[in-house]
């Protein structure tokens, strides 16, 4: 019996050439990302300069290096275990993860993983301009004389974020190639900061809370805690855009392997962290003007104390490392935004977030408290994304990862029906566990000095939001799948795991381009 020869995968197309990709499922052929490609990705937009910009909060908020050390560590550590399962869902499903979240929120529900998406997009591409035009700006005025009137910040932030947005418009493609070469060449910046403020760095610096009865001794960890957790926003921000990345990535490379890449991504970002830590408490010793806590300027203070010879490097960490965030950043909303709104195209889609993006850039610069704007903003992403991911995660678990692509993209498709439409397109279940878990972790909120929900205080001051908003979406999500089973139809061949389900005939897939195929579970391919 003869065979014919496999078919041969289809060629990456050209960096130039503008991806027609939106979120519907990436064909097999054309899925040839891997794992150390994810790694490049979550890595490159992370190692940069405006988390050095988050690395600085520490001793903002009046820690010591080594306690704003400790922060580090455990908001780098929790966020990344919280963040790496989000990355299985592109490769089982070939879309982004809000997408993917219709299996859980519903049909319509899914919109809040587009909210979340936009929510953190403007965050850190509004960061990774803001702390990279200053940088250029406050660069070129020592290098060159210019003015660092508002004039240049303007012009500064302006050709940034059109840069940034010009990779965007080109794709997957061009936004990797970005990030093989900002990865190494932003880790080489960094190293060769740590020369540059070797013989300035003093580990012993001890920060505001060395005395033990002073009247701010209280604060310390409210301080602390509040550090870790803008650290660990970073990130917990990439959990609604792993997927826009890792569904290059083929359904059959093994999860472990994509979890491990996602989860070593965020740990590796510790360079620019601690880079932002120590620089900042090198600014704290020799300018602490710099670090005052009522106009805190990290980047003046940077350049302040940098030797001549570095100022170039950090125009070129600023340049290479914001381009990295911002496109990370944006790329994913655009691509999702395009399927909220069927009118727009993902490159028409990208353009309009990105324009909304600047215009808050604008605000928050010249108009609002910048440190403070990032720091509820930051705070904001944990406590609405966080219990989205606790959803999510669950919702894999019980699910035994088994989805129904064609199920997936009836929202895209403007159809109605399928195994996830529920209770007209929603899933009440999945969506009570996220508000009532986001909710909670709002009131909780306690950043000092900058945000405090309306119950922030009850724990003396400590902010617990996210323990809190943690336990009770996964509690209150698997009771409500246990009190209110779910059709057992939404789950694979294998059937639910902890929870119970019930027999409900499927409603059709109705609409554009609706398959004729019955809706009986399908095996797992």
């Amino acid at each position: 019996m003869s065979s014919q020869p496999a078919p041969s995968p289809t060629a990456p197309p050209s960096l130039t050439e503008v991806e027609t990709h939106g979120v519907e499922r990436i064909p097999d052929a054309d899925r040839t990302a891997t794992p150390f490609d994810l790694f490049r990705l979550a890595f490159g937009g992370a190692n940069t300069f405006s988390t050095c910009v988050l690395g600085a909060f520490p001793i903002l908020f009046g820690l010591s290096f080594w306690q704003g050390l400790a922060a580090t560590l455990l908001g780098v550590v929790v966020g990344a275990l919280i963040l790496c399962p989000m990355a299985v869902f592109g490769p089982a499903n070939g879309t982004n993860n809000a997408v993917s979240s219709s299996a859980h929120l519903g049909v319509h529900g899914r919109v809040v993983g587009s909210f979340l998406s936009l929510l953190t997009a403007v965050a850190f591409f509004s960061l990774s301009v803001w702390s990279s035009g200053d940088a250029l700006v406050g660069g070129a005025h020592r290098l060159f004389g210019l003015s660092r009137g508002d004039l240049s910040y303007v012009v500064a932030y302006a050709l940034f974020a059109g840069l940034v947005l010009a990779v965007c418009v080109y794709g997957f493609r061009f936004m990797l190639f970005v990030n093989k070469v900002a990865v190494a060449s932003a880790t080489a910046l960094f190293l060769l900061g740590a020369v540059a403020f070797a013989g300035d760095f003093d580990p012993s610096y001890a920060g505001s809370f060395t005395d033990p009865v002073a009247s701010d001794a209280g604060m310390f960890w409210p301080s602390f805690i509040g550090s870790a957790l803008i650290v660990l926003s970073n990130p917990v921000s990439f959990g609604a855009f792993l997927g826009d990345w890792s569904r290059y990535i083929p359904a059959t490379v093994p999860r472990r392997r994509v979890i491990g890449a996602a989860f070593l991504s965020q740990i590796a970002t510790l360079l620019p962290f601690v880079f932002g830590l120590a620089t900042a408490s090198v600014i704290a010793s020799k300018a602490p003007d710099y670090v005052d806590p009522a106009a805190p300027d990290y980047v003046g203070g940077l350049l302040a104390i940098s030797p001549g010879w570095y100022f170039l490097p950090v125009c070129l960490l600023a340049l290479i490392g914001g381009m990295s965030t911002g496109t990370t950043a944006l790329y994913g909303t655009g691509l999702d935004f395009s399927s909220v709104f069927p009118r727009l195209s993902r490159v028409q889609a990208t353009v309009l977030v990105g324009v909304v993006s600047i215009g808050f850039i604008f605000i928050g610069r010249f108009a609002l408290d910048l440190v403070q704007s990032i720091s509820t903003f930051a705070t904001v992403i944990i406590t609405c994304t966080t219990p989205w991911m606790v959803v999510m995660m669950l919702g894999f678990l019980v699910r035994r990862g088994w989805y129904d692509p064609e199920a997936l993209q009836v929202f895209n498709r403007r159809q109605r029906g399928g195994r996830y439409w529920f209770t007209h397109g929603w899933n009440w279940r999945g969506m009570t566990a996220w508000w009532v878990a986001a909710v909670i972790g709002v009131l909780f909120t306690n950043i000092p000095g900058q945000f405090v929900g309306p119950l922030g205080d009850l724990a003396n001051g400590v902010d617990v939001s996210l323990p809190l908003s943690l336990v009770v979406a996964a509690v209150l999500y698997l009771a409500l799948l246990w009190l209110f089973p779910e059709p057992r139809a939404a789950y694979g061949p294998g059937g639910a795991r902890l929870v119970r389900t019930i027999e409900t005939p499927v409603e059709p897939i109705t609409g554009p381009g609706a398959p004729v195929a019955d809706q009986s579970p399908r095996p797992v391919l």
